[in-house]
């Protein structure tokens, strides 16, 4: 016979007869499962005949056979010959230690670094790694009405707040421990990969199931190095990264067999199109034949169209504050090579500064692990964010359609016969403007679907089917969300950006690149909205040159006090007040210091300098001269509005002391005189609570008028404006639209001088009070 042959021992046909029975499978089942074309070999299997000691393995491995206990006993020769050492032993535990042993390290190379996008060296796998959270519900899967989704744009995160609908996070590695059968899935750049090196790591430095043998394979290289057998395994292939370790096949089917193999299957969605049917039906032969091992399988959202029997579908969450703050604390410790103290204090830095709320378009993106890389990289060489953010979206957006899957030797299949990278983004723009226009962020899918068909009727005219083109607008969609991660499934059939903040850049790459009067004037209908607010910043950025934006946003604002009687009052004021005051600081930050400092304090703008000071950052500091006087009154008066008569004797020394202004009216004495008569007025509090409280009851109203009635005289500041909710509502529109306008004259490139400095000092004035009070500016 043959010596590289096996053949059954009578009692091995019976107990291999008894296990096949059990299974109730025919012979050509049995045959499929072992990967034949025939089932003579089956047929030899069962009466005792010699067969291929590979196919007697899988037939027993299907059977789930004890190989030694169904062959026919071999001679020491027979052994040698077949190169099995005589003394080969197959005790589980003594296994497992040995292949552990000898496959530390082709783990620890395959898994304990990883290579950073833009990064030249490795980085160790711990010294970058946050824990994975997974949700148990797949977004994509939920049965939810559209109407049903909030269309509110959340003010602490800058986008809707469906992505964080409740849904119970847990820990990646409880549920690895939780479930024997994983598929993870993610949106790209989420962290799978990473996330089994993880596991394979822990695995391997005994930390996790430290009685497993961790395996981990890309089904990328798995597909490309196979693309041209005809007769191969996943358990063979597995085998073969075995060989040169002095490890018998035999050691590893029964390291399969007593299901004490940890799988880790990485990246289902970058087997290309025409190998994908091949590669799962040899994942589903290994997992039905070895089903007692652990195994994890990674794939992008939208790519999963396979499932496999048994395996429980979970999804990376996006990260939130905690893992991003943990995650950046990692970042500049590992990559800037700064010492511990300096590396933590530059990441709490960043964590400053990405919630300041002029960047949570930043943060918006910082929750997925491949696009915070890219946030860190950038901040790590000027410690801040560029105030033109055009630059970094451009960049992402290239990560995701591009360099992602180049830097990791990826070929995606084509999405559609033409369909440039130019053409995706000039689609893409074409579906963010108009949605973002609609104000409705979620769309079902046939509404997308209509409006890449559209775009593929006039840009891509190569079908004029227009059934056909609406069938593959479908085929589109689904490339664009599995491929880039762009259009995400928010529920099943409803999609959306996966980031608002690059909807927003899409949107203003779309009104930049077909600006012109119409799309002009309907840019400007936004100006109020605070979702279209980073629109303006990003529009004006790359609109070469910004001027006529400009110029336009100033004429809109102008507008906005003709609407308004007791608006354009209030500014008239306004203007006049900041004329008469002398004073060294930027026109337009006086301005804006009395249009806060006057308005009532239930009013959220009251006293608010922020704008003042980033007009001119000198009022940060000890204020010169008028403006420290009349702060310094607004607030006496604002002391007195909030006493009443059963606080008057506890609140009588802040008054008292909010009054004394001697030290801010050294040059004025007439001034000084009078306002000390208004202060003799009150009584003493020696005289008691009674007193003081029927002096308050009687006089506190007359007394408070006295003194606002001698600072419109004196100093014309104190009016009791009287505004009614809607005056707020447009006071606080019309500042918004000036922070607007400036933050818009940071961002551009390309305006005239002279134009920037007719902005920058007419901002809080329109042209007719301008022209009105003959203000000079």
């Amino acid at each position: 016979m043959a010596k590289r042959s096996l053949q059954a021992s009578a009692e091995g046909i019976r107990k291999a007869k008894q296990a096949f029975k059990r299974k109730g499978w025919t012979q050509e089942y049995l045959a499929a499962e072992v990967g034949l074309e025939t089932r003579q070999a089956i047929w030899k299997f069962f009466t005792g005949k010699c067969i291929d000691r590979h196919v007697f393995n899988d037939i027993c491995f299907a059977l789930e056979l004890e190989i030694s206990e169904i062959a026919q006993p071999l001679s020491a020769d027979e052994l040698g010959f077949l190169d099995i050492p005589a003394n080969l032993s197959l005790d589980i535990e003594i296994v497992v230690k040995k292949l552990r042993s000898v496959y530390q390290e082709s783990i620890q190379a395959q898994c304990g670094t990883v290579q950073i996008l833009d990064i030249a060296q490795p980085i160790q796998l711990n010294d970058i790694y946050v824990d994975v959270e997974i949700l148990e519900e797949i977004n994509s899967r939920r049965w939810l009405e559209i109407k049903k989704f909030p269309q509110v744009w959340m003010k602490e995160n800058n986008c809707l707040g469906v992505a964080d609908w409740p849904q119970t996070r847990g820990s990646g590695m409880e549920a690895v421990s939780k479930y024997s059968k994983l598929m993870v899935l993610g949106k790209p750049g989420s962290g799978k990969t990473t996330f089994l090196q993880a596991i394979a790591n822990s695995c391997n430095l005994g930390q996790f199931q430290p009685d497993y043998l961790p395996i981990f394979v890309q089904l990328k290289d798995f597909a490309e190095d196979t693309c041209r057998q005809t007769q191969i395994s996943l358990s063979q292939y597995i085998y073969e990264s075995f060989v040169n370790l002095g490890i018998h096949k035999q050691e590893l089917n029964a390291v399969f067999a007593h299901g004490r193999a940890l799988i880790l299957l990485d990246g289902l969605d970058e087997v290309i199109q025409s190998d994908t049917k091949i590669i799962c039906n040899l994942i589903r032969q290994f997992t039905t034949k070895f089903y007692k091992n652990k195994i994890i399988i990674t794939c992008r959202l939208g790519a999963q169209d396979y499932q496999f029997h048994g395996f429980t579908e979970v999804e990376i969450a996006d990260f939130h504050k905690p893992q991003i703050t943990n995650f950046a604390e990692k970042w500049f410790l590992a990559v800037t090579k700064q010492p511990p103290a300096a590396a933590k204090d530059l990441a709490s830095r960043f964590m400053q500064k990405i919630e300041l709320s002029e960047n949570l378009p930043i943060l918006d993106l910082a929750n997925t692990p491949l696009l915070l890389n890219f946030i860190c990289f950038v901040f790590q060489f000027t410690e801040n964010f560029p105030p033109n953010r055009s630059e970094i979206y451009k960049q992402i957006l290239d990560l995701l359609l591009t360099r992602w899957d180049e830097a990791r030797g990826i070929k995606r299949d084509e999405i559609y016969p033409g369909f440039s990278l130019l053409h995706k983004i000039k689609l893409l723009s074409h579906i963010a403007a108009i949605t973002l226009t609609q104000n409705n962020y979620f769309q079902d899918e046939a509404n997308f679907c209509q409006l890449i068909t559209t775009y593929l009727i006039h840009y891509l005219p190569t079908s004029n089917d227009t059934a056909a083109l609406e069938l593959e607008s479908t085929s589109v969609l689904k490339a664009i969300e599995t491929q880039h991660g762009l259009l995400v499934q928010r529920a099943r059939g409803i999609y959306a950006f996966s980031h608002l903040s690059l909807q927003q850049y899409l949107t203003a790459r779309e009104i930049v690149a077909n600006i012109n009067h119409q799309t002009l004037t309907e840019l400007l209908d936004h100006q109020s909205k605070k979702h279209w607010r980073e629109v303006f910043l990003l529009s004006a950025g790359m609109l070469k040159p910004a001027d006529k934006l400009l110029k336009s946003m100033k004429n809109k604002i102008d507008n906005l006090s003709r609407k308004n009687s007791n608006l354009h009052s209030f500014l008239t004021w306004l203007a006049q007040k900041s004329a008469t005051v002398n004073t060294f600081y930027h026109v337009a930050s006086v301005r804006a210091f009395y249009m806060t400092i006057a308005l009532p304090s239930k009013c959220a703008l009251a006293c608010n300098q922020e704008l003042a000071i980033l007009l001119d950052n000198r009022l940060a500091g000890n204020l010169a001269g008028d403006l420290a006087l009349d702060l310094a009154l607004i607030h006496g008066l604002t002391v007195s509005l909030g006493i009443n008569a059963e606080i008057f004797l506890a609140r009588f020394s802040a008054l008292s002391l909010a009054l004394d202004l001697k030290h801010l009216l050294t040059t004025q004495p007439d001034l000084q005189t009078s306002l000390q008569e208004i202060k003799n007025q009150l009584p003493s509090p020696s005289q008691g609570g009674d007193v003081l409280k029927n002096w308050w009851q009687a006089n506190g109203e007359i007394w408070t008028s006295s003194l606002r009635n001698w600072m419109i005289t004196t100093r014309q500041i104190g009016h009791n404006w009287q505004f009614n909710q809607q005056d707020l509502d447009d006071i606080q529109q019309y500042w918004d639209a000036n922070k607007l306008l400036l933050d818009c004259l940071h961002s551009a490139n390309d305006i005239s001088p002279n134009l920037r400095n007719y902005l920058e000092i007419n901002l809080f004035l329109p042209k007719e009070i301008k022209l009105e009070t003959g203000d000079k500016n």
